[in-house]
């Protein structure tokens, strides 16, 4: 199975994108390839040119869908409550602000991946990067600071190999967006096992994927 973590950004500051490909081999995802600064269409091509005989699985830190009228979805008040019990890592509505843009590049580029059914066996799955360390005991510090914390980021991808992501670590600075694609490919990862931290399942068709952490 290949796995894909993708921390987006917003359609007209892609410099700040990241995508980080890792393959299943028994109990550990791998790591292939990296790249910072992915478009969309460089995004399409990369998961089209994998090979087809295995599936993939994409976790996407971005909004898959926002509220009618608005506001929170369901999941974010309760993602929101549930992670405040551990920190404190911005769970924001999807309509907030400028994210309406995140929000907008999300769900156009899953509708750009779906169309590479059935040809390739393709799951999506919006994640919370920030989350999903902290709901599988990251430390908490680190979570709440690595967005400007160079230490920070190389404590939480040395926590991240210990969830069996295994060669992501690096020596220096690291981007931000690095840790927060190799986090997103873990909570998508564990979903697709069936071993989510926390869950809130798709309601199409204002909804249409699962949101995990």
């Amino acid at each position: 199975m290949w796995v894909i973590g993708l921390d987006l950004s917003g359609p007209s500051n892609t410099a700040d994108t990241y995508l980080v490909v890792l393959e299943e081999r028994g109990a550990e995802l791998n790591f292939v390839k990296d790249l910072e600064g992915a478009n969309d269409q460089y995004i399409f091509r990369t998961v089209s040119d994998l090979e087809k005989n295995e599936p993939i699985v994409i976790g996407m830190d971005a909004p898959l869908s926002y509220n009618p009228g608005g506001g929170d979805r369901e999941s974010d008040r309760e993602l929101r409550k549930l992670v405040s019990k551990k920190g404190n890592v911005g769970i924001m509505p999807p309509t907030m602000n400028r994210m309406v843009y995140l929000t907008l590049r999300g769900i156009v580029l899953a509708r750009m991946l779906e169309t590479l059914k059935p040809d390739i066996d393709l799951r999506i799955v919006e994640v919370h990067p920030g989350a999903c360390m902290l709901l599988r005991n990251a430390p908490t510090n680190e979570v709440a600071s690595f967005k400007r914390d160079i230490l920070a980021r190389s404590q939480l991808l040395t926590w991240l190999e210990t969830q069996g992501l295994k060669g992501i670590s690096r020596t220096g600075d690291v981007p931000d967006h690095y840790v927060a694609s190799c986090a997103a490919a873990l909570g998508a990862w564990q979903w697709s096992l069936g071993k989510s931290a926390w869950v809130f399942p798709a309601r199409p068709p204002d909804h249409p994927y699962d949101f995990a952490g």
